[in-house]
């Protein structure tokens, strides 16, 4: 029997992988990522074919790669692929599979669930409420309505977003790297968004061109009294600056599903000893934790992307993805 190792594996997805069995195929669900499951627990499984991940699985570093000899594939269960060393799977041939499309109105949506809590103080509101303290002057907000929004990267999530925003009567101004034509009247210069938006939401992956483009630069190019969304990826923004911004009033406030360098908040299974010698790391989680009390921040553990209609979309796919791979390359079962 061939093996399909899934890291990451919740009860659902190992739900699901169990009922859509594939011929000779064994299905293994852990519950641990890749890089942080014990060697002991791996050693029935290194003959695998074909591993499936999840961002939490950091696979940059290959010596866990390297203890799977007949690695054919991984399917990773995210649009982003930041998290695989892709040096490494090209240089082995290792295919690399992930699921583009599942969420573009989840994460668009979610986005927008920030901006309105944001525009009208719902969180605070609430929290006080649950106190039974009411300050009325303190959840003046502010209509949408005729506000400038500026949406960096027009894939499909900020396409959606773009769609979102107009149906709220907003004035929308666009820029990506790689312009779609049916929206060439929406762009303007990145100079230009951060001048005139109101609210700025970032919809670009992590990449070398991409990193801090939020910056001390930018934030002095925005108007005062900005507010920022993040539901992207963390090292879209520099961490200190951010936080300086809001901490001098530039920014108002910010909605940030992703932080930079956010591992150590948001899995169980990491602990600063990991990074002891990462100085940049154990800044960027001090600074994080400021954010996190900041009263004009949400902040949120990167769970945009996760309701069931989603989630359903993205085991459906790994799961194509990974029986199609098996019958395109006749993948042969082991003897």
């Amino acid at each position: 029997m061939r093996k399909v190792i899934f890291f990451d594996a919740d009860s659902d997805l190992c739900c699901f992988m169990g009922s859509h069995p594939i011929d000779n195929t064994e299905i293994v669900c852990m519950e641990s990522s890749l890089n942080k499951i014990s060697l002991s627990k791996l050693v029935p499984y290194l003959d695998a074919e074909i591993i499936s991940v999840f961002t939490h699985s950091d696979v940059l570093s290959n010596h866990r790669l390297s203890l799977f000899p007949n690695l054919k594939m991984i399917a990773t269960r995210s649009t982003g692929t930041n998290h695989l060393d892709m040096k490494y799977m090209k240089k082995h041939k290792i295919t690399i599979t992930n699921v583009p499309y599942y969420g573009a109105q989840t994460v668009a949506e979610f986005a927008f669930a920030l901006i309105l809590n944001l525009s009208r103080r719902v969180l605070i509101a609430q929290q006080d409420m649950s106190h039974n303290q009411i300050h009325i002057p303190e959840y003046v907000g502010f209509d949408l309505y005729g506000k400038t929004i500026g949406i960096i990267g027009t894939g499909s999530i900020g396409r959606h977003m773009i769609r979102l925003a107009q149906g709220f009567g907003m004035r929308v101004l666009a820029y990506d790297l790689y312009p779609n034509k049916e929206l060439k009247h929406l762009y303007v210069p990145l100079s230009q968004l951060y001048k005139e938006s109101d609210i700025i939401s970032l919809h670009i992956p992590s990449t070398p061109k991409n990193h801090h483009i939020l910056n001390k630069t930018a934030f002095r190019q925005m108007k005062r009294g900005v507010y920022i969304i993040n539901t992207a990826r963390g090292d879209l923004i520099d961490t200190a600056a951010l936080y300086e911004a809001v901490k001098g009033g530039k920014v108002a406030g910010a909605g940030l599903d992703v932080l930079e360098n956010e591992d150590i908040l948001i899995h169980d299974d990491i602990s600063f000893k990991d990074y002891s010698q990462n100085t940049q790391f154990l800044l960027d989680s001090a600074i994080n934790l400021k954010l996190l009390q900041h009263p004009h921040i949400i902040a949120t553990p990167h769970i945009a992307f996760n309701t069931r209609d989603a989630l359903l979309r993205i085991m459906n796919t790994t799961f194509e993805n990974i029986k199609n791979f098996i019958q395109k390359t006749n993948l042969p079962t082991p003897q």
